[in-house]
Order: structure tokens, then sequence, then C-alpha cells
């Protein structure tokens, strides 16, 4: 039986995430107020449609649980590049590994092929199976580009507790949505209010 996707509830993509894959594959574990938590990857139908709609997978490419399993671990270990740079605080190695990996796991370079009616070509594989490494290599690029490139100055957390995702800064905002914000700024309007005698 094939599972549905059901819209999950969520904020709007966070400044930069049209821009970088990387960035959306970072914020799609997104916890909301109350201790909630909305996982876009949390089953292989919600994996093949974050995929899809992002042009990393055919409607009709099957993801099972392992594939989709390989790319909320890839999640995790962007998300772990992100906190270090944002923070300025030293990359994980396992992080920096994962990312290598990732991208190093398809060919980049279109290959001699051969047909025997028509002769020699050159095509870059993408079988049906592969779908997966190379999302996660598309993904790994986008991430080291953005760590190694001139956003990277601009990538900082959500600063709206509890809110987990990343964005890449405009100005002075510091928020990952106008949600974010308005619960940022009641927070501080609570808190003087509660503070004044």
């Amino acid at each position: 039986m094939e599972e549905s996707v059901i819209e999950q509830p969520g904020p709007p993509p966070a400044q930069g995430e049209e821009k970088h894959l990387s960035l959306a594959l970072a914020n799609s574990a997104i916890a909301l107020p109350g201790g909630h938590t909305v996982d876009l990857l949390g089953t292989p139908a919600h994996t093949n449609h974050w995929l899809t709609e992002r042009g990393l997978a055919p409607v009709d490419a099957g993801m099972r649980e392992m594939c989709a399993a390989q790319l909320r671990s890839l999640r995790e270990q962007i998300r772990s590049l992100f906190a270090s740079r944002a923070e300025g605080l030293p990359a994980l190695p396992a992080a920096i590994t994962a990312i290598n990996d990732a991208m190093t796991r398809v060919p980049t370079a279109p290959l001699l092929q051969w047909d025997d009616k028509t002769g020699p070509y050159r095509a870059t594989p993408h079988p049906t199976t592969a779908i997966v490494d190379h999302a996660l290599a598309t993904i790994a690029a986008d991430a080291a580009d953005l760590l190694t490139g001139p956003d990277a100055e601009r990538l900082t957390a959500c600063g709206s507790a509890p809110c987990n995702r990343y964005l890449l800064r405009h100005g002075r905002r510091h928020w990952c949505s106008t949600r974010c914000g308005d619960r940022a700024r009641a927070a501080r309007a609570y808190a003087r209010r509660t503070s004044s005698p």
C-alpha cells in the first residue's frame, strides 16, 4: 500500500532556502512551541515529496526508509556544520567527512558511453537507483559552497526560541519567519512587563 503525503504545518521557507538546498535540508526538522516538532523527512513518502519539490527526484521515485535515513543523517551533519560556522566553533571532523563522502559518491563528469547502434557519446549516469546519491551529492556540494562562499558571513540560527532553523541574515533580521519575529518581540514585551515594579 502506498503512503500518501499529508502537508505538514510549518513556517514559510527561511531567508536563503530558495538559493541553498542545504539550508532547506537543515531546516526540514522544525521545532515548534510546546515541544512539538515537524519532520519533513519523517517518512519515505515525505522524503520523496521533499526531494520532488526541489527537483531532486521524480514523483514516482519510490523512496524507502533507508533512503530517508540517509537524507536525515546528512541533515544532521549539515546542521552541525552550520552551528559550528554560526557560533565560530571548530567543525566536527565526522561532519566534514560526511559532506565530502556525499560529494564524491557520484561522478560529476560526463562519462564515455557506447551505444552499439549510434557509437560513442558522453553522459552523466543518473540511474533511478542512484537518485538519493545524486541528491545527497547535490545538497552536500551546496553546503560546501554556502560554508565557503560569500553567504557564509550571513549564516545564523533563528533568534526565536524554540526555533531551530537557520537563515541567511538580511540586515538586522535574526528570525527565520515573521511568526518567529513576532514570538521573539512578544517574549521581550512580556519580560519587560513582568520585570517592571
